[in-house]
C-alpha cells in the first residue's frame, strides 16, 4: 500500500469516527433519563447521580436518584425529589445545600418523605432554575452524628425531559 493511500484511508476513517461520535452525542438527548407515567396521572423523569453513597456499614453502595414530576390536575403541578436508600433522621424538613453548575452554594428547606428516604421540594421554580443547568450538586445531613450525604447529577437532556413531561401532563413548562 502506498503512503498516499494509507494517509487517505486514515483520514476517511477519522472522518467516519468523528461523524459517528457527533451523531451519537446529538441524539443522546434524554438517554440518561427514565420516564414513567403512573395510573394516578403523575408523570416523572428520573436520573441517577454520577456518584455513589456507601450504605450497610460500607458493604454496599448506591446512586441516589433525582426525579422531576408533574401532575396534570394536581397541586402543586411540579415537584422534584431525591430518592435515597438510607433514611435521614429529620422528620419534617431538612436543609439541602444546592450548587448549580459550580456557582455559589445556597441552602433550601426540603420536606422529608416516605420513611426518611425521600427528600422533596414542590413548585415549578426549582425545576425552572435547572433548565439551563449542566450539573446539580445536592448535599444534606443524614443526622446529627451520621455525617453528610452528597449527590452529583449530570443534567444533560434536562430541558428535553421537562418538555416531554409538560407535554404528557398537558401543562406549561416552568
Amino acid at each position: 500500500m502506498s503512503l498516499g493511500v494509507f494517509v487517505g484511508t486514515r483520514r476517511a476513517a477519522a472522518t467516519v469516527l468523528f461523524l459517528a461520535l457527533a451523531c451519537g452525542a446529538a441524539g443522546a438527548g434524554t438517554d440518561n433519563w427514565r420516564f414513567d407515567t403512573a395510573n394516578d396521572g403523575l408523570v416523572t423523569a428520573s436520573v441517577y447521580a454520577t456518584n455513589k453513597l456507601i450504605t450497610g456499614g460500607g458493604a454496599l453502595s448506591y446512586s441516589p436518584v433525582l426525579t422531576i414530576a408533574c401532575r396534570a390536575d394536581g397541586e402543586p403541578a411540579w415537584t422534584e425529589w431525591l430518592q435515597l436508600n438510607d433514611a435521614v433522621s429529620a422528620s419534617r424538613k431538612i436543609t439541602m445545600s444546592v450548587t448549580i453548575d459550580g456557582a455559589g452554594k445556597f441552602d433550601e428547606s426540603w420536606s422529608v418523605g416516605t420513611r426518611g428516604r425521600q427528600l422533596m421540594r414542590d413548585g415549578a421554580d426549582g425545576i425552572k432554575r435547572l433548565v439551563p443547568a449542566n450539573r446539580l450538586l445536592l448535599s444534606w445531613r443524614f443526622g446529627l452524628l451520621s455525617g453528610r450525604g452528597q449527590a452529583d447529577f449530570d443534567l444533560a437532556g434536562f430541558d428535553e425531559a421537562v418538555s416531554q413531561i409538560a407535554g404528557s401532563c398537558k401543562t406549561d413548562r416552568p
